[in-house]
């Protein structure tokens, strides 16, 4: 009996040789795979970082405006602040623009005889006065006149003391007065009519 033999060597070798491309065909398969994935992911975050990056350019434009109308808005309040300090201030010498007048005419009337008066200081609604009398009654009358008067108020002496004025014996005095600005000084009329007026 004879016996055949076959050689299946070939045919391993064969079997092992498209085992080996198969292997690289998928290992290329998969490296082109991930490349082309990495990729992907790449030009996805890079627009992603592009976005991000004109977004935040957009912004800092925005806020630099806004910073810009900030400014402006503060430079407006404060021309704002300041023309209502002047209207204020217009007001207010509108309101008083006749208190030297009213002053000047009240202690004309108001003063006794024998009394002269040195100067006449005026610091908003306080008037300091001082001057000379022959006594101190003629002081204490002047007080009880200005406060009798409808534009003045509070009459309070500061001080009084004998000195000699041309050789004379005379009484220096200071005192403070207030005026009166609640009553009708804004509109030019007394509150209340005066005595002999």
């Amino acid at each position: 009996m004879s016996t055949t033999r076959i050689n299946l060597l070939p045919h391993r070798e064969l079997k092992r040789a498209a085992r080996k491309r198969e292997f690289t065909f998928v290992a290329a398969g998969t490296f082109i795979f991930a490349l082309a994935a990495a990729l992907l992911a790449h030009t996805i975050l890079a627009g992603m970082v592009d976005s991000q990056l004109a977004k935040n350019k957009f912004l800092k434009g925005e806020i630099a405006k806004v910073d810009k109308e900030i400014e402006e808005i503060a430079r407006l309040k404060e021309q704002t602040g300041a023309l209502l300090a002047r209207k204020q201030i217009v007001e207010t010498l509108q309101a008083n623009r006749t208190e030297a007048v009213h002053l000047l005419d009240q202690l004309v009337r108001r003063l006794p005889d024998g009394l002269y008066l040195k100067s006449v200081k005026q610091t908003a609604d306080k008037i300091n006065l001082t001057g000379y009398a022959q006594s101190n009654a003629r002081i204490a009358t002047l007080m009880r006149n200005l406060d009798s008067s409808p534009w003045l108020s509070n009459a309070e002496l500061v001080e009084t003391k004998a000195v000699q004025l041309n050789n004379l014996r005379v009484n220096e005095f200071s005192l403070n007065i207030q005026l009166k600005r609640d009553q009708g000084a804004a509109t030019g009329k007394p509150a209340a009519k005066e005595k002999g007026a």
